[in-house]
């Protein structure tokens, strides 16, 4: 609410965060460095679109820059696993797309600035996926970690109802609506708050022993779901929608019979939840909703592209594999040509394509390192319930959002952890002496 009423208070907020969680990490015992550093990551990632909505951050790419220099501070005390080479050689695979870029990039373009935009969210995932690459967590502070990056996101939720009360008043249409989500782009938006719904689902399953919380956080959940979706934007609401399915899945194998039926329970309760916020964002969005789902405009007419222009993009960016399969086309050329041939700035929405297309065949070894080698740990460490779950939520992000964020180089990060379960102690009892 201050930050609403006062925009210049977003940038005090986002340095007075930075060196708040700074001075903890560097005070912190040895023992908990780990877990403090990825709490201040978790934070500037559920906070980083919040603060380019209102001006917050002291650069765009802010969030994404913390995260690696917070990494960096967890591997200066902490070190990095032996194993976790691939990562760098991944990041090494970045470097050769920069010198090509010299080449490719138009006379106009600002090349410092459009190597950062592409490569910023790369690089991000490369060192977080060093530092958490089996670095032991207890259950119980990985959740801490969600709590973090939640935290921030209902405060992004709260901002969004200041500044749109009423969506019913500025919804006509079935395109995503930037006064829906704040006043910044939707498909940002909509991406962050499906996270957030993701993670007060896992709150409602996991960490609510009673009553009174099972009804705090269903009732977050519909909240936070309910300015997800008037976004209009979808993607960020059905990411979370299939990482909760693999979460279901995952958790359901590791419950025993009794909490199996509970599940069960709880599922129903979840499912009307579910319902009740869809049905009332529809009423409120004056049917739009629906008809965006259901890929269809304001008239009800079923448009020809489900992807709203993405496949055309998609498609653009193989043929720039294609046409030059060994060192690709250069960082951010793709943005430059569209801009050449059409002149509008036109920002790839799929991480995949672009990185064939920019990177070449450095492209398909980076693509083949990051989806191969969490398999691969995750055959030899099944203990993280939520690995499959991160690791959709992961894909899903970058292949209708791109990197634009850090929240997917971070997410993909926790699913490399090593969540280690506290066992029940035993008390032995005592021997009966007798006189």
């Amino acid at each position: 609410m201050l930050i609403f009423f006062n925009k210049p208070l977003a940038k005090v907020y986002f340095i007075g965060a930075f060196f708040y969680f700074l001075i903890r990490v560097i005070i912190a015992a040895d023992s908990q460095k780990t877990i403090e550093v990825l709490k201040a990551c978790g934070y500037f990632v559920g906070i980083e679109v919040l603060m380019r909505t209102t001006g917050g951050a002291i650069s765009y790419e802010a969030s994404k820059y913390l995260v690696i220099l917070f990494m960096i501070i967890g591997m200066f005390y902490k070190g990095i696993s032996g194993h976790a080479y691939p990562y760098f050689f991944y990041i090494m695979c970045l470097v050769p797309s920069i010198f090509i870029a010299s080449t490719t990039l138009s006379f106009d373009a600002n090349f410092r600035k459009n190597i950062a935009f592409v490569l910023a969210g790369p690089i991000c995932l490369g060192f977080v996926a060093m530092f958490c690459y089996d670095r032991k967590v207890k259950l119980k502070e990985l959740q801490a970690v969600l709590l973090y990056i939640l935290l921030p996101l209902i405060a992004h939720a709260s901002y969004n109802f200041f500044y749109t009360p009423d969506v019913k008043e500025i919804i006509s249409s079935t395109a995503s609506n930037t006064d829906a989500a704040g006043g910044f782009g939707a498909n940002q938006v909509s991406t962050v708050l499906g996270l957030g719904m993701f993670i007060l689902a896992i709150r409602f399953f996991m960490k609510s022993p009673n009553l009174g919380l099972k009804l705090f956080n269903i009732s977050l959940f519909i909240i936070m779901s309910f300015r997800a979706l008037v976004t209009l934007s979808r993607g960020g609401v059905i990411g979370a929608t299939i990482a909760l399915i693999a979460f279901f899945v995952l958790y359901y194998g590791y419950i025993n019979r009794r909490k199996r039926n509970e599940l069960i329970v709880m599922v129903g309760i979840f499912s009307i939840g579910v319902i009740v916020v869809f049905l009332y964002s529809s009423i409120q969005t004056n049917g739009m909703l629906d008809k965006r789902y259901a890929n269809e405009d304001a008239l009800g007419r079923e448009k020809e592209d489900v992807s709203t222009g993405r496949k055309g993009l998609f498609i653009e960016e193989i043929e720039g594999f294609l046409a030059s399969p060994f060192v690709g086309i250069g960082s951010s050329r793709v943005k430059d040509q569209r801009i050449e041939n059409t002149g509008e700035i036109v920002i790839s929405h799929n991480e995949v394509s672009r990185t064939l297309a920019e990177h070449g065949i450095f492209g398909v070894i980076i693509l083949l390192i990051l989806i191969f080698k969490p398999l691969a740990y995750r055959s030899q460490n099944k203990g993280n319930v939520f690995f499959y779950a991160f690791l959709c939520l992961w894909f899903a992000t970058i292949n209708h959002s791109g990197m634009r964020i850090a929240m997917p180089a971070f997410i993909y990060g926790l699913a490399l952890l090593n969540v280690t379960h506290e066992k029940k102690r035993l008390i032995p009892r005592k021997q009966l002496i007798e006189p």
